[in-house]
């Protein structure tokens, strides 16, 4: 009878070790899963990088239009040229709300200020806003969201000019 004893006993601490052993694993899965970074949802949005924004002619100079699909900015400067710029400030990546009284970008966080060309008026953003490619084709533009540009100034060579026709 103390044979089939221990041998209950020691079946029963087996089973035990097995089952602490299995919850201990999926313990530990349930923390690297919690601690692994969160893949991306692609959204349609997301999937359409080349947005149209429409005609030239459309774009006053001296203004700012906000394209909330493609989260930019698109500016048309005095001289007639382009810049399609990211909502985001370069400093913690709040969106930037274009006020159109005071002609300037104005960061709700911590009060950057960029102006028309995205360029930093008033610290502590420490560069000037992004940038996305655009392109003019049969007096249209196209804006390709799916490139990002940083850029740490402003630069005459980042306008895009419509072609003379």
């Amino acid at each position: 009878m103390e044979k089939e004893t221990q041998s209950r006993r020691s079946f029963l601490n087996r089973l035990w070790l097995v089952l602490g052993g299995l919850a201990f694993a999926e313990m530990i899965g349930v923390v690297f899963t919690f601690f692994r970074p969160a893949r991306p949802v692609a959204t349609a949005a997301d999937q359409q990088a080349i947005i149209t924004a429409g005609a030239v002619d459309n774009f006053e100079p001296g203004t700012v239009s906000a394209f909330v699909a493609g989260k930019f900015y698109l500016a048309r400067l005095e001289d007639g040229g382009f810049l399609a710029m990211s909502r985001r400030c370069t400093h913690l990546s709040c969106t930037v709300p274009w006020i159109s009284a005071e002609n300037k970008f104005i960061c709700p966080c911590h009060s950057s200020e960029f102006d028309i060309r995205g360029e930093v008026i008033q610290p502590p953003a420490p560069r000037a806003l992004d940038l996305y490619a655009i392109e003019i084709r049969n007096n249209v533009l196209r804006v390709d969201t799916g490139k990002l540009r940083k850029r740490s100034v402003f630069a005459a060579d980042q306008v895009t000019y419509p072609k003379e026709t």
